[in-house]
């Protein structure tokens, strides 16, 4: 197995040491055009570990990440990455400093080969993964290289859209719906990604529908209705809360 672990000790959440809030979001407000889609949202999450907002299709999920990414112009609030204020950067500006999204339609090059889909982002910053390391965590992909990527099945594009951000030296890593449509081996293997990435070192921020797949690898978990977090629970605390996951989801 190789080792995922940079040799670049900053590249392994800057000036956050761990545990401690590598991003902090309060009071966010967001807009598309006249529409106010987020009322306020207030959530932390600390490095090295998992984060999952869950809640119903239109809850606020999706664009809640892209606030952070600095997708979505109008906002208003605050958001500190390592303890940088961010809400008026550019999302370039944000990519920079060690935070990737990627989104739920993966965004794959038709036209492009694997190898070229993988090589296209510029390296944000030191500390991201070799090719080797990437073929370690995704086979698939090395046994696809030059197949284009109007070849790949959704699980491959999805391997392909996580393998992409994590060449570019990011270490804050934001995912939407990973597990959307994809059969339950490939489910699996994602999980077993996510996992990996968490034990060396990287931060993870997970948008999902599926909560039996987010049972299996989040540390915690925030429910999103109506554009705000109305709860949220460590993973050790579920049991406990599955009424009220069941109200709130519909599960």
């Amino acid at each position: 197995m190789v080792d995922l672990k940079v040799a670049d000790p900053a590249a392994k959440g800057g000036n956050a040491q761990a545990g401690s809030p590598v991003l902090e979001v309060r009071n966010l407000e967001a807009w598309y055009g006249e529409s106010h889609i987020l009322h306020g949202i207030n959530f932390d999450v600390r490095s090295g570990e998992v984060v999952t907002l869950l809640g119903r299709n239109g809850a606020g999920k999706t664009s809640t990440l892209k606030s952070v990414m600095g997708i979505i112009g109008k906002r208003t609030g605050s958001i500190k990455y390592e303890g940088n204020e961010i809400i008026r950067m550019s999302s370039d500006k944000i990519a920079r400093l060690g935070v990737a999204f990627c989104p739920e339609e993966r965004g794959i090059f038709a036209s492009l080969d694997v190898r070229e889909n993988l090589m296209l982002p510029p390296t944000i910053r030191s500390g991201g993964l070799s090719l080797e390391q990437i073929f370690d965590l995704f086979p698939n992909l090395k046994e696809r290289l030059n197949s284009q990527g109007t070849k790949l099945s959704g699980g491959e594009q999805q391997m392909l859209a996580i393998a992409r951000i994590l060449r570019t030296g990011a270490r804050f890593l934001m995912l939407d719906e990973p597990t959307e449509g994809l059969a339950p081996v490939i489910i699996q293997q994602i999980g077993h990604t996510i996992s990996r990435l968490k034990s060396e070192g990287f931060t993870i921020l997970l948008v999902e529908q599926n909560f039996r797949f987010a049972s299996t690898v989040a540390d915690r978990f925030y429910i999103v209705e109506h554009g705000k977090i109305i709860d949220g629970f460590a993973n050790s605390e579920l049991q406990a809360n599955m009424d009220k996951l069941h109200t709130y989801l519909g599960v």
